[in-house]
């Protein structure tokens, strides 16, 4: 008298589905964080690496101790400069432990 027929159910997707429940937010997040995170990061240290390698003499260098200095020798060659930081005080620093060019200097004068 109260019972009642049942019906047979389709099967609910289920939050483990790959395709519908957590890949696609999955992937979705991967790409905002690698155009908004990632690629903008290795964009800037890359120029840094070209400003680095392209120091010259005559360059105002900032090292990664905080000190500014002025370049007064630079070769292609080596991976360490010579950086003038006061009067008299000349240290050789290797060109990595550069945090930043500040202004380029005037071109190397040949000297012949």
């Amino acid at each position: 008298m109260f019972t009642t027929s049942a019906f047979a159910q389709t099967a609910a997707a289920s939050p483990m589905d790959p395709l519908g429940g957590l890949l696609i937010p999955m992937l979705a997040m991967l790409a905002i964080f690698y155009f908004l995170l990632i690629r903008p990061q290795s964009q800037r240290a890359k120029q840094l690496r070209e400003r680095l390698n392209a120091v010259r003499r005559g360059d105002t260098v900032v090292t990664a101790g905080g000190m500014l200095g002025k370049v007064t020798k630079a070769s292609d060659t080596s991976d360490e400069i010579e950086v003038e930081l006061a009067d008299n005080l000349k240290v050789r620093i290797v060109k990595s432990t550069l945090l930043d060019v500040r202004s380029k200097g005037e071109p190397v004068k040949d000297a012949t």
